[in-house]
């Protein structure tokens, strides 16, 4: 089963913001990721706008050929957001408001009742669901209690220890995804993936429908080029 790669585009909009003005034209990257061969575009808009911004959100939805997806902390103006450009996907996020990056899963079985609703919303506009899940197989089935249709794991305890242990460091996300498996969720994954540690991890992981890769692809472009890197990252998927 082919695995999906989903270009988070949030550090080129990071670097636009730097400086004011339109270079890099975030748009435009979104439409040459996927000539490049990306199967679709991710972004993270949070409330202080300081890398995607809610009208970067509308602007891309008619230019997008590829999957949309879009996550992020579920607060109103979020929900709101989504439900007026009914992305393909919505990915939501547990990130606390001054967080630099997203570093957790949901605690499900403290917020179930809150995602059930919220998730209900979503799909009654036909969005996909997913949530952010740290490796763990108890959270990962209480994810199906909900009425997502994925989890989306959090791999940056993967790639942190990968390089000292790879086969402990992979051992929860098996478990994990074969706990997705038997609720009947889809599984994607994402964070710290990189050219080093993503074919391992999808090679672990055949059930993998989707990774979501922005910091080290778009870090990896200032060397190889954003064509050359996509085709290297989709390389590592096959």
């Amino acid at each position: 089963m082919a695995t999906r790669l989903s270009v988070n585009i949030n550090k080129i909009a990071t670097l636009r913001n730097a400086r004011g003005g339109n270079l890099p034209n975030v748009l435009q990257a979104a439409v040459d990721c996927e000539h490049f061969g990306a199967q679709g575009i991710t972004v993270h808009p949070r409330p202080d706008e300081r890398h995607i911004r809610y009208a970067d959100v509308r602007a891309l939805k008619p230019l997008l050929l590829t999957e949309f997806n879009i996550e992020g902390n579920p607060v109103d103006s979020f929900i709101s957001l989504a439900l007026e450009v009914c992305p393909h996907q919505v990915t939501l996020v547990p990130d606390a408001h001054n967080a630099i990056t997203s570093n957790t899963g949901w605690n499900i079985k403290k917020h179930e009742r809150f995602l059930r609703d919220t998730i209900a919303v979503l799909k009654a506009k036909n969005i996909r669901t997913s949530l952010f899940v740290d490796a763990n197989a108890d959270m990962v089935r209480r994810a199906a209690d909900t009425g997502a249709d994925r989890v989306e794991l959090y791999t940056e305890p993967y790639a942190a220890q990968y390089i000292f242990h790879r086969e402990k460091a992979i051992a929860d996300f098996i478990r994990a995804a074969q706990a997705a498996q038997a609720v009947q969720l889809g599984v994607n994954a994402g964070h710290d993936l990189n050219l080093d540690n993503l074919a391992y991890f999808r090679r672990c992981i055949p059930s993998l429908l989707e990774v979501s890769i922005g910091h080290a692809l778009i870090s990896d472009a200032l060397y190889f080029g954003l064509e050359s890197t996509i085709h290297l990252y989709l390389k590592q998927l096959r």
